[in-house]
């Protein structure tokens, strides 16, 4: 063996094992016979020499060699094998032979005989007391230094067994080479450690790990025997069946062993044969000491030419750094000054052997690091190099290994490298009822994610380093390698084309344990660890609380990050960033919402089983929120009107609607603060060219759950809340809420009430909600339920949003159920009390109210709108608009609030009889219009009331549409500007004879003729007063003067009036007696007419004067008798 080059070994703060010399234990002496080989794994007591044992070379090596000039290397039993292995400039130094020879594998390469001559040198050698007494010589200061060796009993090879035990004490050169010598010699059997036989002799003889004898055959290496009792510890603290237990004493000389082992492989003699060869494969180049070969096997593992034998003495090893981190050289050192200033060996609530275990060591540090405190870089290496041995291999855990057996058996078998096996366990965990893992293996996967810590670096998750590579290395790149930023950014690329679905499941695997507890989230508890103990009565960082257990307190952060200031403590500002970056990430899963996922596994079994995409199950539990039982509902509630007041938590939905926030909402977006503003946003930028289909739907699905509750709308809900306390009370739906305030509004401004009884910012508010629910039928229940079937059978394939299904449902209204009918009746007249409710209004003659209403009030821009119709500036499809609502308006005074307010007392003083036979929500079909038009034409109106139907007449005149009645009668025979064409052809029709009249009324209900003799009106009548006809009148006289010359157009046009008159007044029938008496007068046949009356009135005179006498006559003779 090579000489060792080593830096001053560390301190072992507990020893309880002493080496010392072997021979009374054993009863040996110099000319003892061979024993029986060790293949029988039973203590025996010593056989009885063998007649055939080669004396010679037993004897040779059985007495102390006190002559200086003495050489292994001239002994005969192992020439053979000194020249076959070792190189001949170690011949003349006893212990380089000692050291070349020992390190060969004995079973093929070294004679029986030599192995026993080798066997009785080193046990002399350790038991001369010359040997301590150069000890003594070469260690004169460390030896005053060290206590307890300088307390030792001279003579009994105590010294040198306390020398190597404290060896990481030795400063002096010479004295530390020694004391190496010597340990390499002491650890090539465990026979020659102090102490150990008396411990461990009967678990030895129990386990039937091997045999204590010594002879010619024995072997000069016992290191199976110590391999054997560490397995046997090793399953011990697995509980694995049939295993018997060992005792606690020789469990702490197992342990103590292999950590005065633990800087150089070549003391565990049993990993050391087992891994020459790979140590020579994969750590060449490592030098020896300092436990650096261990860790350079370690981090080959699972390399696949690491060999079986190796792989598997290496985990022994890891176990048993798992239950006493000092069996690892190098943590111990790095650590240990660690451990002293974070006081993690001082808990006296724990056992001693529990301060040992490398998960509390993991968890003391890591605590120490999460609160800031310092810690050393070499000893965050070391704990990094560990953990990451957890998260590699779940069987270095005890506790997986026992509580989740049957998991790992059932699911995970075969999957035991690089972490597979962890992570197929947390995929289970994560998964649901039927194949979710027992509550124990789940709080052991829990308890080993807090100890590896992967949230801080995930470097530490070698299965999900390697899953996530290419997506870190694309997605991520701009963050330093190892920060814990890194995990957050592979989650906000969750679900997106960068993600790769191998990370995807790592990634989600992992977050599903960190989310379940807050501490886990190394940023998290950084930024929140001060408002946790504040708000949430935290304790540290590896301390629980049964009051507030881990999954709690981060709810109990969330629940203060939305309170504003009049509801109390609220969290700093870089606590409540990171609560919102947590909560974007939860809805991302509802599995990664430790709450919501235990209180609504029910739920989503029974609605949402079939809804596995991303963001789906969180939708189909608010889709059906009426349905959940109620600690669901509670929870699903509460984070939808989280979700209201910061629209960003959903992010799926903002990932999909990014276009459209880069284009026209990034101011509020960059801003958001408790607001609720981007969703406004969104809505209001609903139909623009960068929405895209998926962030409609989204928008459109967060406005339908909106209608659930008034406070799923946050800006409505902060606005509206004391309204809806005073005003709407017990009151929880949204658009029940809207409808109560809205009709309060109402009533107060019809009543013209001195102060309203809703607040201005409610009111504006409310405003805002009722634009945007006039944009979706469905976001109306009380109009979507009953016009469901009339949509399946009238409408469908007509698209919900931008108000498409609404006026679908408005142009097919004749065809609508009775049901859908009333209410579109009911919309269309709010519709046209608040233009601004009417949603393809406002969107098609957008850019015309800027151009023509700009000052005109909200509710009367339709009216503005109709002034304008006819300008030449006019878009055609806000003029068809126009036209369309115009013809809805005529079909009942009701939908007129102009008019309705005109007419309010001529339209009970004239039209009481129809008024009297209609309903309250079906149109009149322009009958109450049409009385008021006839009692126009006899200039019975109140002059507000005239100038109304004038306009009426007016536009009516222009499109036939416009009038119910004309169009019920001569329906498509006509065309704008024709009408008379039609009048021509229509034989009877009181429709057209009512318009006659109207249009001999006034000259302004014809635009035809006012078109043609607008020049004729300014030169021959211009001083005469528009209205009552009069205007008429001038044109008449002007057409029989003979002196005056009208326009040919003119003259034509009243002309054909004129006929039209003369015709109407042939069959139009009588009013009156006085219509009737004009009539004869003007009729043709006039004289046969009073001639046939003259005459009717004579015989009735006739028969008056017979019947008079008949009747006298009778009399007279009643009175004679």
């Amino acid at each position: 063996m090579a000489a060792y080059s080593r830096s001053p070994l560390l301190l072992l703060l507990f020893s309880s094992v002493f080496l010392c010399g072997f021979g009374s234990v054993l009863g040996l002496k110099a000319a003892s016979g061979p024993a029986e080989p060790p293949n029988p794994p039973v203590l025996r007591p010593a056989d009885p020499p063998a007649k055939d044992a080669p004396a010679a070379a037993a004897a040779g090596a059985s007495q102390p060699r006190r002559a200086t000039g003495w050489k292994l290397s001239e002994e005969e039993a192992c020439r053979e094998d000194l020249t076959r292995l070792c190189p001949k400039h170690t011949w003349t130094n006893n212990l380089a032979v000692l050291e070349c020879l020992q390190d060969r594998r004995e079973e093929s390469e070294i004679a029986p005989d030599c192995n026993h001559l080798l066997w009785n040198y080193k046990l002399n050698l350790t038991t001369d007391p010359k040997f301590e007494s150069v000890a003594t010589e070469v260690c004169k200061s460390t030896i005053a230094e060290i206590k307890e060796c300088n307390e030792e009993e001279r003579g009994r090879g105590y010294l040198v067994s306390c020398l190597v035990d404290h060896r990481g004490n030795i400063s002096e050169y010479q004295c530390n080479q020694y004391i190496t010598k010597m340990t390499s010699i002491i650890f090539s059997d465990f026979r020659l450690i102090c102490g150990f036989m008396d411990k461990c002799k009967d678990d030895i003889n129990t386990l039937h790990c091997g045999s204590i004898n010594v002879g010619h055959k024995d072997v000069h290496s016992q290191g199976e025997v110590i391999a054997c009792l560490e397995k046997a510890l090793v399953r011990e603290a697995e509980q694995q069946d049939g295993v018997r237990p060992i005792k606690e004493e020789c469990q702490k000389a197992i342990l103590r062993v292999a950590e005065l082992s633990s800087d150089d492989f070549h003391l565990d003699r049993h990993l050391y044969f087992s891994c020459r060869d790979d140590r020579e494969r994969f750590c060449q180049n490592t030098q020896a000491g300092e436990g650096k070969v261990y860790k350079c096997l370690f981090n080959h593992k699972f390399e696949e030419a690491m060999s079986e034998k190796c792989r598997d003495a290496l985990t022994t090893r890891q176990k048993l750094i798992s239950q006493d981190y000092r069996v690892s050289y190098s943590l111990a050192k790095a650590c240990k000054l660690d451990l002293r200033k974070q006081r993690c060996s001082l808990d006296t609530n724990l056992p001693r052997a529990r301060e040992a275990r490398l998960s509390y060591l993991l968890l003391c540090l890591e605590a120490a690091v999460h609160r800031g405190r310092p810690v050393s870089g070499e000893c965050q290496g070391e704990m990094l190099d560990y953990r990451r041995m957890l998260m590699e291999d779940f069987s270095l855990s005890p506790e997986i290994v026992l509580h989740c057996r049957t998991e790992i058996e059932a699911h995970c078998s075969g999957l035991h490298r690089k972490g597979r096996t962890l992570h197929c366990l947390m995929r289970i965990g994560r998964g649901d009822r039927s194949t979710a893992v027992d509550s124990v293996c789940q709080s052991a996967l829990q308890t080993l994610i807090q100890s590896a810590d992967p949230g801080a670096d995930y470097r530490i998750d070698r299965a999900l380093n390697e899953a996530c590579e290419s997506v870190i290395q694309t997605a991520c790149k701009h963050i330093r390698n190892g920060d814990p930023m890194i995990l957050s950014c592979l989650m906000e690329h969750l679900y997106t084309e960068k993600m790769v679905e191998d990370c995807e499941h790592r990634l989600l695997e992992l977050q599903y344990f960190i989310s379940r507890d807050w501490k886990l989230d190394p940023i998290l508890f950084k930024k929140c660890q001060g408002d946790a103990a504040r708000l949430c009565h935290t304790h540290g960082w590896n301390e629980t609380s049964e009051l507030m257990p881990p999954g709690a307190v981060f709810s109990c952060l969330y629940r203060h990050a939305y309170r504003t200031e009049e509801q109390g403590r609220r969290l700093s500002r870089d606590c409540k960033v990171e609560v919102q970056r947590i909560l974007h990430q939860r809805a991302l899963d509802v599995k990664l919402d430790p709450e919501l996922q235990r209180r609504c596994m029910t739920d989503l079994g029974k609605w949402c089983s079939e809804k596995t995409d991303a963001g789906q199950e969180l939708e189909c539990l608010q889709d059906h929120l009426e349905d959940l039982v109620s600690a669901c509902r509670d929870v699903v509630g509460n984070l939808t009107e989280l979700e209201s007041e910061d629209i960003q938590i959903d992010a799926l939905l903002i990932r999909a609607c990014e276009p459209v926030i880069q284009a026209h909402c990034h101011d509020v977006a960059d801003n958001q603060i408790d607001t609720g503003d981007l969703m406004e946003c969104l809505v209001q930028n609903k139909h623009q060219k960068e929405m895209n289909d998926k962030c409609a739907v989204g928008v459109t699905h967060f406005q339908l759950i909106q209608m659930k509750d008034f406070r799923f709308s946050y800006k409505f809900k902060m606005a509206c809340k004391e309204d809806v306390l005073r005003l709407c009370p017990n009151i929880k739906k949204k658009v029940d809420v809207v409808i109560c305030l809205s009709t309060t509004v109402r009533n107060d401004t019809l009543q013209d009430a001195r102060e309203q009884r809703v607040s201005l910012k409610c009111r504006k508010q409310l405003r805002v909600e009722e634009l945007e629910m006039s944009e979706d039928i469905r976001l109306e229940p009380e109009l979507y339920d009953p016009c469901k079937s009339d949509i399946s059978r009238l409408c469908p394939n007509v698209a919900f949003g931008n108000a498409q299904m609404i006026e679908c449902l408005k142009e097919q209204k004749k065809q609508l159920s009775q049901r859908c009918h009333q209410r579109i009746f009911r919309l269309q007249e709010v519709e046209m009390s608040d233009p601004e409710l009417d949603y393809q209004l406002m969107r098609v003659c957008k850019q015309m109210i800027k151009r023509f209403c700009t000052d005109a009030d909200a509710r009367n821009v339709l009216q503005c709108l109709k002034q304008n119709k006819n300008s030449e500036l006019m878009d055609p499809k806000c003029k068809q608009m126009i036209t369309k609502r115009q013809i809805t308006q005529n079909t009942d005074y009701r939908l007129n609030p102009v008019l309705r307010k005109a007419c309010r007392a001529d339209i009970p003083k004239f039209c009481q009889s129809v008024l009297n036979k209609a309903s309250e929500d079906s149109e009149l079909e322009g009958q109450v219009i049409a009385c008021l038009k006839l009692k126009y034409a006899d200039q019975r109106l109140s002059p507000d009331c005239e100038d109304q139907i004038r306009v009426i007449l007016q536009e009516s005149a222009l499109d036939y549409r416009l009038d119910p009645q004309l169009q019920m009668h001569c329906s498509d025979e006509f065309w704008t500007h024709k009408v008379h064409c039609c009048m021509w052809r229509v034989k009877t029709g009181l429709c057209v004879l009512n318009m006659l009249k109207e249009s001999k009324a006034d000259i302004f209900v014809d635009p035809v003729l006012h078109t043609a003799c607008a020049l004729d009106l300014k030169h021959h009548c211009a001083a005469i007063t528009p209205g009552r006809g009069r205007q008429m009148s001038c044109l008449m006289e002007a057409l029989q003067d003979k002196r005056v010359r009208l326009q040919p157009e003119c003259k034509k046009r009243l002309q054909d009036r004129i006929d039209m008159w003369s015709y109407a007044a042939k069959v139009a029938p009588a009013e009156g007696f006085s219509d009737l008496a004009v009539q004869v007068m003007t009729s043709p046949s006039k004289n046969y007419i009073l001639f046939m009356i003259a005459l009717s009135v004579c015989v009735l005179f006739l028969v008056g004067l017979l019947c008079g006498r008949i009747t006298k006559r009778v009399t007279r003779e009643l009175k004679d008798r």
